[in-house]
């Protein structure tokens, strides 16, 4: 019996998690829910899990949370605010940590439970794009066992060698290849981009996903992040992966040997097959997740990227290769301009114009360790207008 803890359980991933371990209650308990500020979401899954501990940000939700535990009879502890996620991260006794808090805010309890030695289930792209470097060598040094959870970076996982683990470089690799589906508006006219509306950014053709998840896979964000992400987990040089669009999202990722092998990963667009894969390996359970039919699927189809149409994607590629303090700077001004698209504060292109601008402002920053990585982020977001009581990482 392995004890779980889901850092954002409320969200689409988090959500997906509790669905697999509620599959097998001979395997796995969940030790402890973490939300933002769904107090009603968390309140109904302890309910159904029966927790330890459970973690709300927000501090009036977090109230009324306690509240409605001790009126059904729960005894689960509840605390508040970021440093509790921490706390939950680091639950001792749990084995599993599932990291799916989106954005910068998951970084530290993400690193926590890498430094407490669990078994961490990195769902959450931010901590590896924000300070990859010092991730990795953190995981190196507790021991932690870290198994990626994005369908893309669990695909190259499964497709490497038998016993590799992450952090290593792969023997035998000429490239990998990243699948991206093209989103909502990979055949959109050009000139329509401008009119993009929040609606129609959020509807994904084949993903079920959170509203700033949905945006960066319209503007092609996500790709980015996935390729800098890419590079920590599997020790790859920038040149050594390459974005291949894919709009049927059945072939999740590829990986090319040396030998002229290319070994793919294909499954049903479902969250559920990954974080199975994440929870029970090296063996393989059950996840609810339909048999993939090729007769039925029929024909598979690959395109180049388009940059003009992704401006986002060549912006991402770019801060990778620099290094230093650029995919922070990334990071923080993409979630701002995501933020404020959402807000209906500018428009969907401006998302990619506004993050080019925040890499020129501060081309040459620096991350030396997490204070700087820290502090740098906190700096895009003020730049970017933010207010400091807003919060950051």
């Amino acid at each position: 019996m392995k004890s779980v803890v889901v850092l954002g359980a409320t969200g689409s991933v988090g959500r997906s998690t509790l669905n697999v371990l509620a599959r097998h209650p001979d395997r796995f308990r969940v030790a402890a829910l973490t939300a933002n500020t769904d107090h009603e979401g968390l309140l109904a899954q302890c309910l159904e899990t029966h927790p330890e501990l459970a973690v709300l940000v927000d501090s009036d939700g977090a109230a009324a949370l306690e509240a409605g535990l001790r009126k059904a009879g729960l005894k689960t502890e509840v605390l508040t605010g970021p440093q509790a996620l921490v706390s939950a991260a680091e639950l001792a006794g749990a084995d599993v940590v599932m990291a799916a808090i989106v954005g910068a805010a998951g970084l530290l309890p993400t690193l926590a439970a890498v430094k407490a030695g669990k078994r961490v289930l990195v769902a959450n792209k931010e901590p590896l794009v924000m300070c990859g470097g010092l991730f990795m060598s953190a995981v190196r040094a507790s021991g932690a066992e870290l198994l990626p959870i994005d369908s893309e970076h669990n695909a190259i996982f499964q497709c490497l060698p038998g016993g590799y683990r992450t952090g290593e470089m792969p023997r035998g690799i000429r490239s990998v290849l990243l699948t991206a589906s093209g989103g909502p508006f990979r055949d959109w006219p050009l000139a329509d981009m401008g009119s993009v509306t929040p609606a129609q950014a959020c509807k994904h053709p084949n993903w079920s996903m959170g509203r700033k998840i949905s945006v960066d896979s319209a503007t092609m964000m996500n790709k980015g992040l996935e390729l800098i992400e890419a590079c920590h987990l599997f020790s790859l040089e920038p040149e050594a992966i390459r974005v291949v669009l894919h709009p049927e999202s059945i072939i999740h990722s590829m990986v090319e040997y040396a030998d002229g092998s290319l070994l793919a990963q294909m499954g049903q667009p479902d969250m559920r097959t990954p974080i199975a894969c994440g929870l029970s390996w090296p063996e393989r359970i059950e996840a609810g997740v339909a048999s993939l039919d090729p007769i039925e699927i029929g024909r598979l189809n690959f395109q180049p990227p388009d940059h003009e149409r992704f401006p986002a994607l060549k912006l991402a590629e770019s801060a990778i290769r620099v290094g230093e303090g650029m995919p922070v700077v990334l990071n923080a001004a993409n979630e701002v301009a995501v933020a404020d698209f959402l807000a209906g504060r500018h428009g969907f292109m401006r998302i990619s114009e506004r993050v080019d601008e925040a890499l020129n402002a501060f081309d040459g920053a620096r991350s030396q360790d997490l204070d700087t990585v820290l502090a740098l982020d906190t700096e895009v977001r003020h730049w970017m207008g933010v207010s400091p009581r807003e919060g950051s990482a």
